[in-house]
């Protein structure tokens, strides 16, 4: 699941225009872009996979340490992510589209 008001429509390819040029596209591949939470831990246990034993510890979505803390009950998973941040701008910055858009 993505950030609700920014990237919930991402696609599982797509162009980023912004660091892009004509001799050198660079395409970003998002392949858990079509899946829920629940998809993508049932894929997890399935193939016994190891993950970050944060996530035992209510961290649901982690990011950076300064950045992240653990969801309350009910929240959104990325309530944990950027706290001080309104609910659809939650985005930590790395993508040029945000950047773009803050200017």
């Amino acid at each position: 699941d993505q950030s609700p008001g920014t990237r919930s429509q991402v696609a599982a390819v797509e162009l980023d225009s912004a660091f892009s040029t004509a001799e050198q596209p660079l395409y970003k591949f998002n392949p858990l872009a079509n899946m829920s939470s629940e998809e993508v831990w049932a894929y997890i246990r399935m193939l016994e996979l190891p993950y970050n034993s944060l996530h035992e510890r209510g961290f649901i979505s982690i990011g950076c340490e300064p950045c992240t803390r653990p969801v309350l009950p009910n929240q959104h998973e990325r309530e944990g992510r950027w706290w001080w941040e309104e609910a659809t701008q939650k985005e930590c910055g790395l993508h040029a589209g945000n950047i773009i858009a803050a200017q």
